[in-house]
């Protein structure tokens, strides 16, 4: 070929093998991310065939972990987590100790250092979000007690290893590692003040995000929605999220997840969320793909011929271990045992953050190409069988209904019932928001059936293209002669509308102003309030922009500036009659 073409290559080649295997994955009722994983296997140096560049896979790779941490953080809720606060935080950081102790054991009895341990612990400790909420999406758990309270669970334990990502280079050297390319490790005996100003580091990023993202992310999104434009729109939301992960590492030295995280977050507090999360989902999805796709790419499969008891015993601490921890937990949190094996079946699988876990700790000394390959393999196989888990918490839950009828019963109820009031206040709140949102544009849509025509999501966009105005009674509106630059919509009050002495009173329902929008001419009348108005008011250019999108809306304004426009011509004609009666009158007097 005439020039390089690995990034097309490595993008072409893993989408295909990707769509391949995933769909394989599919009808044999697995994950879509186990044919992910195996695609990538299929791309990696241990197979033959096309061998795709590691290097740029890893930096696509990379950008598929910011996309993840800002879904997450878009879809995080701050309500959600307080709500479920009691079991899932204390929960969640008790099973990654416990899991991690499992794991430095294990490890401890392969002959591994206390380093490699934690850091192999800590990747078998937290579970795929990506997985869990398919997994519950597929059983319609999202909306009930066990699947808000393993998301929130889940939640805790990525915020634990955003953490975890960021603290772990300022203790590479003294966990036993080393420097990564010689730089971001402590000399000896001032580890406590590199961690210090790491952390340092992270609260001035989480003070200036709280700060100013507020008030500058929806703000940009709101003006960008404005414009009509949704590749704008889109590119606009990506921009940020990549920008301010971008940005945040180079600004503040945290992490990429760290920033696309918060990144996420802020702009969920934007009344324009869902937008941005449908509108980036697809490309997320893409590069998520990538990012499975690049880590199966490091994966030998030799390790499960190789070391077949190692693997089994690290699946056997995700699957098993891990979840019986979660299990015991939830009991002794005072929680009903169905709450218990929901969450435990969710906690059977390690994903995305074990991968970026080990990656780092292999950048760092502190996690082997082996150990790396088993927390991979354990991976594939955890999430191949984390139906099974589902399956065997129905039959647990079924079983001790069965054995212990009065304690499965009765053990618990009180806190989930509390748990549940508090759940059904929260989901009552945003439902609320929804409807108020749809009333808004219900009654818009009533007051004005000109835009019946458009789907809810333009509706929405309207909306923000309006600037809300109000009037007085006997104020000027609008005065003839002068050039028009908006079209005004009246939601409440009444104008009259003065063409040549000939006047019309608007009620509320009713527009003005669209004549000298769709001809360029100056206003040809004077509107006054009769009453206190409220008008929307749309601008010149968010008229044309919109109306050429909906030509359905535009054609509804011209027929009635047509219809406005020969009744003030007959009015005319009217008055010019009348004018001419005069005359001829006053000379019949003079000739008399």
């Amino acid at each position: 070929m005439p020039h390089d073409v690995n990034l097309i290559a490595t993008i072409a080649v893993g989408f295909v093998l990707a769509s391949v295997f995933g769909y394989l994955a599919d009808r044999l009722r697995l994950p879509a991310l186990v044919g992910y994983l195996v695609a990538g296997i299929f791309m990696g140096p241990v197979t033959p065939g096309y061998v795709a560049d590691p290097g740029m896979a890893s930096q696509l790779a990379e950008i598929g972990v910011i996309l993840l941490m800002f879904g997450v953080g878009l879809h995080f809720s701050a309500k959600d987590l307080l709500a479920v606060r009691n079991v899932a935080i204390v929960g969640a950081v008790g099973q990654i100790l416990l899991a991690t102790l499992m794991g430095m054991a294990l490890t401890h009895f392969w002959g591994w250092s206390i380093g490699h341990g934690i850091v192999f612990g800590l990747c078998i400790s937290v579970a795929s979000t990506v997985v869990l909420l398919k997994a519950l999406e597929e059983r319609n758990l999202v909306q009930t007690i066990t699947g808000r309270v393993a998301i929130g669970w889940l939640i805790v334990e990525d915020l634990a290893m955003v953490l975890a990502l960021v603290l772990l280079p300022a203790f590479a050297t003294t966990m036993g590692g080393h420097a990564d390319g010689g730089h971001g490790a402590a000399p000896d005996g001032s580890v406590w003040l590199v961690l210090l100003l790491t952390l340092a580091k992270v609260g001035g990023f989480v003070l200036v995000a709280a700060l100013i993202g507020p008030r500058v992310v929806p703000w940009i999104l709101i003006k960008v929605a404005r414009t009509g434009s949704r590749e704008l729109f889109t590119l606009s939301v990506l921009a940020l999220a990549l920008g301010i992960a971008f940005g945040s590492a180079a600004a503040f030295g945290v992490s990429f997840a760290l920033g696309a995280f918060f990144a996420g977050v802020i702009m969920g507090e934007s009344p324009l969320s869902h937008r941005a999360s449908t509108n980036s989902l697809p490309l997320q999805d893409a590069f998520s793909v990538l990012f499975f796709v690049s880590i199966g790419m490091l994966f030998d499969p030799t390790v499960i011929v190789q070391s077949p008891l190692e693997v089994l015993a690290v699946v056997f601490l995700i699957v098993v271990g891990k979840p019986i921890a979660a299990l015991l937990l939830v009991i002794l949190l005072r929680y009903p045992l169905r709450l218990g094996v929901g969450v435990a079946a969710s906690l059977a699988q390690i994903g995305e953050f074990s991968f970026i876990l080990a990656a780092l700790g292999t950048n760092y000394g502190l996690m082997t190409n082996e150990g790396q390959s088993l927390i991979l393999a354990a991976a594939i196989l955890s999430i191949t069988l984390n139906p099974l888990a589902f399956s065997a918490a129905d039959r647990i839950g079924a079983w001790a209904e069965r054995r212990f009828p009065v304690w499965t019963r009765s053990f618990g109820t009180r806190r989930e019932r509390v748990l549940a009031v508090e759940l059904e206040r929260i989901r009552g709140q945003a439902e609320a928001r929804e409807h108020e949102q749809a009333r808004k544009i219900t009654e818009f849509v009533e007051t004005f059936p000109l835009f019946k025509a458009i789907n809810a999501d333009d509706q929405e966009e309207l909306l923000l293209l309006f600037v809300p105005r109000a009037a007085s009674p006997g104020d000027r509106v609008v005065r003839r002669g002068e050039k028009g630059d908006a079209m005004y919509f009246v939601v409440s009050g009444t104008v009259e509308v003065d063409v040549n002495g000939t006047a019309l009173q608007l009620k509320a329902g009713s527009f003005f102003g669209e004549m000298a929008l769709l001809t360029g001419a100056p206003r040809t009348a004077d509107v006054t309030a009769v009453d206190y108005c409220n008008f929307l008011v749309l601008s010149q250019r968010d008229f044309r922009q919109f109306t050429a999108r909906h030509p359905a809306v535009r054609a509804a304004v011209q027929a009635m500036a047509e219809e406005r426009l020969a009744m003030n011509r007959a009015a005319e004609t009217v008055s010019d009659h009348h004018t001419e009666d005069r005359v001829d009158r006053g000379a019949s007097a003079v000739d008399h």
